[in-house]
């Protein structure tokens, strides 16, 4: 099932709307913190709400004797490399992607409300597959329902997550951490950079904790740390 072909059964009753975009500056520092404060225009988190919080950071980690697979080696950044849809097979999750960036007033748009199951990648950060942290956001859930992410928690390391680029390849991620962080402390630079220099990572990012709705906002974010382990290249002919 495609994540936005959930049945109307699904669905919960509406909720006032939110603001519907995140301002930041142009410093990609100041947008990292941006994405932090994603999803200030969303509604009751449901599973995610009931999600660990403990202190600053809650951690699912992989068991000691768990094997993850070895890093590809970074791709180059190209204009086939713009990823297109992401497929998550544990979350049952296949998703457009659309890019985002910064507009007139300095804020980063996120995916319309009307299509809660696309995801937004900040075109201004890596692609997918190439050196550095790419970014993928997607809302938990909307005024309609269910979002994209709204099990993004539940992940665990060692599953993967494939991304297709324009140039018809298929980038794999492995899952190497599921993290919660409290908004109280969040530090930007922590969460999104790159773990290991010159590895090819990905963040998946959503909310997660207490939703408050006098603040029209969530008490904190989930973010999916992966890491580039298998590259498909395009179908010939």
């Amino acid at each position: 099932m495609r994540a936005d072909d959930h049945p109307v059964a699904d669905r919960r009753p509406p909720h006032p709307p939110g603001r519907g975009r995140m301002t930041v500056g142009v410093a990609w520092a100041v947008l990292l913190l941006g994405l932090w404060q994603w999803g200030r225009d969303l509604t009751d988190g449901g599973d995610l709400a009931k999600a660990p919080t403990t202190g600053d950071v809650a951690a699912v980690g992989r068991p000691l004797e768990q094997e993850l697979p070895a890093a590809h080696a970074p791709l180059a950044t190209s204009p086939g490399g713009r990823p297109t849809e992401v497929a998550i097979g544990a979350l049952d999750v296949r998703a457009d992607v659309t890019e985002t960036g910064l507009d007139a007033t300095g804020a980063v748009g996120t995916p319309p409300y009307r299509t809660p199951g696309r995801v937004g990648w900040y075109a201004k950060g890596p692609q997918p597959g190439t050196a550095g942290a790419a970014v993928l956001a997607g809302h938990v859930d909307t005024t309609s329902g269910r979002a994209v992410f709204h099990r993004l928690g539940s992940l665990k390391p060692g599953q993967p997550v494939d991304v297709r680029r324009e140039d018809g390849g298929t980038a794999r991620f492995t899952v190497e951490d599921v993290k919660i962080y409290d908004r109280r402390n969040f530090v930007p630079r922590k969460v999104y950079g790159a773990h290991l220099p010159g590895r090819a990572e990905l963040r998946l990012i959503t909310c997660a904790g207490i939703y408050d709705s006098e603040r029209d906002a969530y008490s904190a974010n989930v973010v999916v740390h992966a890491y580039l382990t298998k590259v498909t290249p395009a179908p010939r002919g």
